[in-house]
């Protein structure tokens, strides 16, 4: 598995560079599968699931890049389905785009369906987008818990082991501010990143590299 995560998709030639650099092949010739499942424990979760799934998030750039097929997977839909039935599809894309929302929500459902347990094993790119970047790590932090997990706390994947502070000096977030992000990484037992919407993060077999033409900061425990 290849990880490319970011604050608000593919926002520049150097994440979009790094990104083909990590399909190994053109956009075009790639098939992809979206994961909109975050947005539904937020307000507007319908109109945000649907701007994301059809390409019309110019904000977040994800879908709408020129990949070869888009396809929707739902998470909330898979335990009814029976792994024989979505796996294979999973194993045969190229790419997954995880969309932004709630990560809790997030994680849970990546959980519940079992796509956590299959991640390890793929051989495709993930691509995260805010909370689809979020729960790589071991936990987010107690200032991005929103949807609570019936067994509580804020404890995510543990793909990677740092975790991720997005949209850094966002002119809609007043709370993501630098000096917010300090207060928050000194609270984490785990390296951590702030990153602003210009970022990305690349983890490659554990090689870890930040991708930017923004701002960011790394803190450590």
């Amino acid at each position: 598995m290849k990880y490319l995560l970011t604050s608000a998709g593919i926002k520049n030639n150097t994440i979009h560079n790094a990104l083909v650099d990590l399909l190994g092949k053109p956009i075009a010739e790639c098939n992809a599968l979206c994961i909109s499942t975050a947005s539904y424990a937020l307000s507007r979760g319908p109109a945000l699931a649907w701007s994301f799934i059809t390409g019309q998030e110019s904000q977040t750039p994800m879908t709408e890049l020129g990949w070869k097929s888009v396809g929707v997977l739902e998470l909330t839909a898979l335990p009814s389905l029976g792994k024989e039935r979505w796996v294979s599809w999973v194993r045969e894309t190229d790419v997954l785009l995880v969309n932004g929302g709630d990560p809790l929500y997030l994680c849970y459902w990546m959980q519940q369906s079992g796509l956590a347990d299959l991640l390890p094993s793929l051989q495709l790119v993930y691509v995260g987008l805010s909370a689809g970047s979020m729960i790589m790590a071991p936990r987010i932090g107690e200032e991005f818990v929103g949807w609570e997990p019936p067994t509580g706390g804020d404890d995510t994947l543990g793909l990677v082991d740092f975790a991720i502070f997005p949209h850094l000096d966002h002119e809609m977030l007043p709370y993501n501010t630098m000096a917010h992000a300090e207060k928050w990484a000194a609270k984490m037992p785990l390296p951590t990143y702030a990153i602003d919407d210009q970022t990305a993060i690349q983890v490659i077999d554990g090689t870890v590299e930040v991708i930017s033409e923004g701002n960011w900061k790394k803190f450590t425990s």
